[in-house]
């Protein structure tokens, strides 16, 4: 009674109301948090998962890669072989035997052992790829039947090129000596120079320089041995550029190969049409004799 006479009861009343309102506002508050900390939660638990996923996907991408190298290591070529002389020209008649529908035979230059030609790849096959890459710098023959596949590396190489014609495209300047050439081995102390006629030598001129190979004990010092021989190497050069423009004058060859020590060949690389490192070693005739049947010599990798 005295509640109501003084208006406390409508104001518990009012209390009772706020708190109860408060009590709700409380659990919404509650449900609510725990809603974020469920959202936090899941969102942290998928990103585990895209984080795992993405683990998995990069390991067998990796896998994948792998296994494409080693299939592409793993598959080897038929047969392997080095020609020359009638072994050679054998070879290239049965190739240029060969006769197909319009463009059914595919003739491809690769210069480039990571990127083959799309023609390449696709008439050859992907399994066949590595073994093609594997054989170039090369020249890759293949019709479209698929009874012919190999690879051939011959002495001088022509530009990159792709082609499909009925026949294979063969120039047998880019695997033998045809023609007049002038053929020639230089090496810091030695000089050989042939003249040849469809692979057989007509003429003939070499030399050898005194170079000093080795520094002594005592006299004179290092640095006064080595300008000694270079001055030596440089007169040994002079001469032999000499005696290769007097043939190449005498002869009016249709090429001029140029063969030894790679920094000598550098050297005097101006004077030839093509040039190539060799090994060979010697006296002149032996040097020129080694020499010309390297060069001259293809490899052929049956794909």
């Amino acid at each position: 009674m005295l509640d109501k006479l003084l208006g406390r009861a409508e104001l518990k009343a009012r209390i009772e109301e706020l708190e109860d309102e408060n009590h709700h506002l409380e659990r919404q508050l509650e449900a609510e948090s725990d809603r974020r900390a469920d959202a936090v939660s899941d969102k942290q638990d998928a990103e585990e998962r895209v984080n795992r996923l993405e683990d998995r996907i990069a390991e067998l991408e990796d896998r994948v890669e792998r296994s494409q190298e080693r299939d592409e290591r793993d598959r080897e070529p038929r047969r392997a072989e080095s020609l020359r002389g009638d072994r050679l020209a054998s070879v290239l008649d049965r190739l240029e035997s060969v006769t197909t529908g319009p463009e059914g035979a595919l003739s491809a230059a690769i210069t480039d052992d990571n990127t083959l030609p799309d023609a390449v790849t696709t008439a050859a096959g992907d399994d066949s790829a590595g073994v093609i890459r594997g054989a170039a710098p090369t020249l890759y023959y293949t019709d479209d039947a698929g009874i012919v596949s190999v690879a051939l590396r011959p002495p001088i190489l022509p530009d990159a090129f792709t082609a499909w014609d009925n026949t294979f495209d063969i120039d047998r300047e880019w695997f033998q000596p045809v023609g007049r050439l002038v053929f020639a081995v230089v090496r810091a102390d030695v000089c050989a120079v042939g003249v040849y006629e469809g692979g057989e030598r007509v003429d003939f001129e070499g030399f050898e320089s005194s170079v000093k190979s080795e520094h002594s004990k005592g006299g004179f010092s290092q640095s006064r041995f080595e300008r000694i021989r270079d001055e030596q190497i440089d007169e040994h050069l002079d001469e032999s550029a000499e005696l290769i423009e007097t043939l190449i004058e005498d002869s009016d060859p249709d090429r001029v190969v140029l063969t030894g020590e790679q920094a000598i060949v550098g050297e005097l690389a101006e004077l030839a049409d093509h040039t190539a490192s060799t090994d060979a070693g010697g006296k002149p005739a032996d040097a020129i004799e080694h020499a010309f049947a390297d060069f001259w010599t293809t490899r052929l990798v049956a794909v």
